[in-house]
């Protein structure tokens, strides 16, 4: 069978490898992440994840799942949500960002179940968390209503998908916006991690994601109910919640 193309930032590539393609970009910039997060959002994306967090709103004794969890900021707030009676499961497909990750909550005094696995594919049964998250990995996943799908199937009934993602700015900021992505967030990546390519990436990747409407019909689509979005910063990033009902 024909290998379809699929969207790579703005290049077509042949569906097979997307994921190896988006692996070397976050192998190349693992060790510069955070710095890089913070130089590029001027430290917002601390404040877009705490909110993220708010309408988690994990308890006590929760079981939560987070993928593409990366360098474990999350993962490390949501330990301290869920308490000693909780389970916070970080996960990523890519080796590179978990190690990070894990070493991180190590540091932090915390040892979490770790896995690399794909969103696509989860090796989790059916209805056993509370609460998924995921922050700034869906745009680069190949299938997102697959992965969209298994994130709901892990979920028990009444239970919550939390998706923070980079969305559609208002048309007012979008002239800046643009200039800022196109100029600035490669230039960074250069001088910063030594990697201009991966930062054009991700401007790219950002234009070809979905907007707001469009990923809450894809929640929808994929078994969620209630499913809403908050814009931060003008609809730079966005945060889509949905509910599995009963």
């Amino acid at each position: 069978m024909t290998d379809k193309n699929i969207d790579f930032g703005f290049t077509q590539v042949p569906e097979s490898e997307k994921a190896s393609k988006v692996a070397g970009v976050f192998d190349s910039v693992a060790s510069r992440y955070d710095l890089m997060n913070d130089l590029m959002s001027g430290g917002l994306h601390r404040l877009w994840k705490r909110f993220a967090l708010s309408r988690v709103a994990a308890r006590p004794g929760m079981r939560v799942l987070d993928i593409a969890g990366g360098t474990g900021d999350l993962a490390k707030s949501l330990a301290k949500d869920v308490g000693p009676k909780g389970e916070v499961w970080l996960t990523d497909i890519n080796l590179s960002m978990l190690k990070v990750g894990r070493d991180r909550m190590l540091d932090a005094g915390l040892v979490l179940p770790t896995a690399v696995c794909d969103a696509e594919a989860l090796p989790f049964e059916d209805g056993y968390f509370d609460r998924v998250t995921v922050a700034f990995g869906l745009r680069n996943m190949t299938h997102k209503d697959q992965a969209l799908a298994q994130m709901t199937r892990v979920l028990k009934p009444g239970g919550k998908l939390m998706v923070l993602e980079f969305s559609r700015v208002s048309e007012a900021l979008a002239p800046a916006y643009d200039w800022y992505s196109f100029n600035v967030l490669p230039w960074l990546g250069r001088k910063v991690a030594n990697d201009e390519d991966s930062y054009r990436y991700l401007a790219e990747s950002i234009r070809m994601h979905p907007d707001q409407e469009t990923l809450k019909g894809m929640m929808q689509a994929a078994g969620l109910s209630r499913v809403q979005y908050f814009n931060l910063t003008a609809g730079i990033v966005a945060v889509h919640e949905g509910i599995k009902m009963l």
